[in-house]
């Protein structure tokens, strides 16, 4: 396809998945040029340029980290958790949407998920990658990692398997691995269609490798829907069991505002919601870049929209469920430590955050805001931004006002707390858009199966 050719197609009606007009060869041609052919636009070079600028930013804080430990963080007792397991908890909870889209809606055959599982899912593997190093930096010797790990050593020396920190090491380990997996299964058909189509002859032998083999036979696709409904069967109960794993560091603690047994489905919940954010944050700029609003629709925005309106009332419900706990609980340290939220040194961020993820979403109610690219991205910003306060008050707030007067502090970020936070956010824009630039952000063959076309063919098989 020459660069400057346009695969014109109607508008899409509301509803619609997507939008008439296509055909296999234009869908193909489409998402495919976006790595083969068509010119980088301007968006792309600034996403990526800023990402590499935050990136070296966080190389510089995590080689200051090494050289003079974690005293250069704002954590003084009895703020031990500060920003680096807020983060932590943060990246965790976007990486949820991708596993959500590609497991649990491919289970229920929701055929919308099409146009947005690919780069939801590599929106999964570069958020848990982010996640992942904020524990490592905590523990002030990350070479020493592997201590968690149950590996056969001469001292006898085994892991605190009662400890959640452990199991969190469990839980995100297995839930990157068949992330990836169910990632790259995923792309093994776009990688051979990329193969053969480049006419780069290093750019067909890197996609040849890739694809395994793969030429599209019989045999080849019988074994690769059976490989990804067991990868999606295995990763459905991920989506509910590592945020719940998770939520355990706090739950299971007896510091006032953590003990509770309502933290895993808040947590569950607030994974979805934040990573649901995420999604429309990066689908409504991407689309809009690269033309592509008859593969990614408004059907698939407004869908999107309405899942995060339903996970942000359960958010809302944590919320009250929370105060009436306490006030219902009759627990005096309880009700000190949510009061202490509302009205001490912390309140202009829980008012923040209670405007962030309960108000501002009641404006997804109405469908024309659901229907507005920019409104909904704008929402997916605050959501982010409520989301991460969240994380924030929970963790240190409930810390900082623990049993005895005589120890409360005050958790004061310093500069490296947020040069390291605002690296990760830079490796996560690397890394995604160096994703956008070398393999195709949408799934060729399953948006290819929305064709009328496709399920006359299916049917004609029956």
């Amino acid at each position: 396809m020459a660069d400057d050719q346009q695969i014109v197609v109607e508008k899409p009606a509301p509803g619609e998945i997507i939008a008439p007009g296509y055909t296999f060869s234009t869908i193909t041609d489409q998402i495919s040029s976006v790595v083969l052919t068509r010119k980088t636009p301007l968006f792309w070079f600034a996403a990526f340029g800023f990402g590499g600028s935050l990136l070296m930013l966080f190389l510089l804080a995590v080689t200051v980290l090494l050289a003079k430990g974690v005293g250069i963080w704002g954590i003084r007792t009895p703020v031990m958790w500060g920003f680096a397991i807020t983060n932590f908890v943060w990246w965790i909870g976007i990486g949820h949407a991708g596993t959500l889209i590609s497991a649990i809606l491919l289970l229920l055959n929701q055929s919308w998920r099409n146009s947005i599982n690919r780069f939801a899912e590599a929106m999964t593997l570069f958020a848990v990658a982010c996640a992942g190093m904020f524990p490592l930096l905590h523990m002030g010797r990350p070479w020493l990692f592997y201590w968690m790990m149950p590996y056969p050593n001469t001292m006898g020396i085994e892991p605190q398997f009662r400890s959640p920190l452990v199991w969190d090491v469990f839980a995100v380990s297995t839930y990157a691995t068949v992330s990836l997996l169910f990632w790259f299964v995923g792309l093994m058909p776009d990688l051979g269609t990329l193969r053969d189509r480049t006419k780069n002859p290093i750019g067909r032998a890197i996609y040849g490798i890739l694809a395994m083999g793969w030429r599209g036979s019989a045999r080849h696709w019988s074994v690769y829907e059976t490989a990804t409904l067991l990868l999606a069967g295995l990763a459905t109960p991920l989506v509910l069991s590592v945020h719940t794993v998770v939520s355990f560091d706090f739950t299971i603690a007896i510091v006032p505002g953590w003990h509770s047994t309502f933290f895993p489905p808040y947590f569950v919940a607030g994974a979805i919601y934040s990573g649901f954010a995420m999604v429309l944050a990066l689908a409504i700029p991407l689309r809009s870049v690269y033309g592509l609003q008859g593969l990614i629709t408004d059907k698939h925005l407004d869908n999107c929209g309405k899942i995060m309106l339903a996970t942000g009332w359960i958010v809302a419900y944590a919320y009250m469920l929370e105060l009436f706990g306490a006030w219902y609980g009759g627990n005096t340290y309880e009700q000190a430590a949510f009061w202490h939220r509302m009205t001490g040194p912390y309140a202009i961020q829980y008012w923040s955050l209670v405007a962030c993820n309960i108000v501002a979403p009641q404006f997804l109610w109405f469908k024309r805001v659901r229907s507005s690219p920019v409104l909904l991205f704008i929402a997916s910003i605050v959501v982010l931004v409520g989301m991460w306060l969240e994380r924030f008050m929970i963790i240190v707030s409930s810390l900082a006002q623990d049993f005895l007067p005589s120890s409360w502090g005050i958790f004061q970020a310093t500069r490296w707390d947020w040069a390291t936070y605002l690296g990760t956010i830079g490796l996560f824009l690397f890394l995604f858009f160096l994703f956008v630039r070398a393999l195709p952000m949408i799934s060729i063959f399953e948006v290819r199966t929305l064709l009328p076309q496709a399920k006359v063919s299916k049917e004609g098989k029956r």
